[in-house]
């Protein structure tokens, strides 16, 4: 790597983590694509977690932070779950195709509720925080959560073939 590409990775900060967001939302979003609906319920760790959860609870997570943390409004009037727990745990009327579809649409509330504040801007939506805080919190969180993704979709296809 030249001097010249090292500073370009590091000169527009905020674009660089706005695309890695980018990126692992469409991660998330694709986990589930090719999979049946039990497949993407299926249930291979202790805990609640399923695909299907993962991708639901991806919409929950960016709705307090891009969201409620911005707005200050209830999770109620955001129409997300009231517990992480239950964040996790997508409705049996849900599909693969309105969950995708409704991280999708989370996306652009997210970019509607971000457009306009810079990154040293604090909102109180849920205490006060720079907008900065914001997206290392979303980011943290979608790289956590689509390596357990990555990990279950595995286990899912490697089911196929025994």
């Amino acid at each position: 790597m030249t001097e010249g590409e090292s500073q370009d990775w590091t000169v527009d900060q905020r674009r660089r983590i706005e695309e890695l967001i980018d990126t692992y939302r469409q991660a998330m979003h694709d986990v589930v694509d090719g999979l049946t609906e039990e497949e993407a319920r299926r249930h291979l760790v202790p805990s609640a977690t399923t695909l299907l959860g993962l991708v639901s609870h991806a919409i929950f997570f960016e709705a307090v932070w891009f969201d409620q943390a911005i707005t200050g409004r209830s999770y109620a009037e955001i129409g997300i779950p009231d517990t992480v727990d239950a964040s996790f745990a997508p409705p049996e009327s849900d599909t693969i195709a309105t969950v995708q579809a409704a991280y999708r649409q989370r996306w652009e509330t997210s970019r509607t509720n971000l457009a306009g504040l810079r990154d040293d801007d604090v909102v109180a939506g849920r205490g006060e925080r720079p907008v900065w805080a914001l997206r290392l919190q979303v980011l943290r969180e979608l790289a956590q959560h689509v390596g357990h993704a990555e990990i279950l979709r595995e286990q899912v296809l490697a089911a196929r073939t025994r």
